[in-house]
């Protein structure tokens, strides 16, 4: 560096004061916004116009004792453990024992519409452990990989013992529209604004 350079340099800094610290503080937290979340989530699902949803190709598999356990970001932690102890009422059953891949598929889709169309929120989806079958739990292995992609599943798990233990998952359904505003009236009624 010249001479000049350099006297160019000191009038530049001439007012600036050393640092008191050489580190700087990392910030490692981000809270998401609800939007934000709502668009990654938004983002996760696959169409169901899509040629692979609910794909039939792959799934990673699993064993016939396995455990499903999926839950979806904004479920609470105690509606997912009362979910897990089969504490909620089930309002409908879906066996696909004997059902082919592509069966099971259309029965799943299906009977989730119909489950929306009808209010009904806590079901339990039969689909075996699988022992016998060639390779070992086909289906259960397809049935984890498939929940996670239907966007009116909030959370899933396999099921206690007497609804079918690690045969049977629990499929909590997000909640209508209609759900939501008469939860909302009735939260309303109990806390009247003053």
């Amino acid at each position: 560096m010249s001479q000049e350079d350099f006297n160019l340099f000191q009038q530049m800094v001439q007012g600036v004061k050393p640092l008191s610290h050489d580190t700087a503080e990392l910030k490692t937290s981000h809270q998401a916004t609800e939007a934000q979340l709502a668009r990654r989530e938004a983002a996760e699902f696959i169409n169901k116009d899509d040629e692979d949803y609910l794909s039939l190709n792959h799934a990673p598999m699993l064993k016939p004792y396995d455990v499903i356990a999926f839950k979806r970001n904004g479920v609470q932690d105690g509606v997912y453990r009362k979910l897990r102890l089969g504490k909620y009422p089930l309002q409908a059953r879906l066996d696909l024992h004997r059902h082919t891949l592509e069966q099971a598929r259309k029965e799943i889709i299906r009977f989730i519409d119909q489950c929306n169309k009808m209010d009904i929120r806590t079901v339990v989806i039969v689909h075996g452990k699988g022992e016998r079958s060639n390779p070992p739990a086909l289906l259960k292995s397809f049935i984890a990989h498939w929940m996670p992609q239907i966007d009116n599943v909030q959370c899933v798990h396999s099921a206690q013992p007497q609804h079918g233990g690690t045969g049977a998952v629990y499929v909590l359904l997000r909640k209508s529209q209609a759900q939501k505003l008469e939860n909302r009236e009735r939260h309303q009624k109990r806390h009247p604004i003053s």
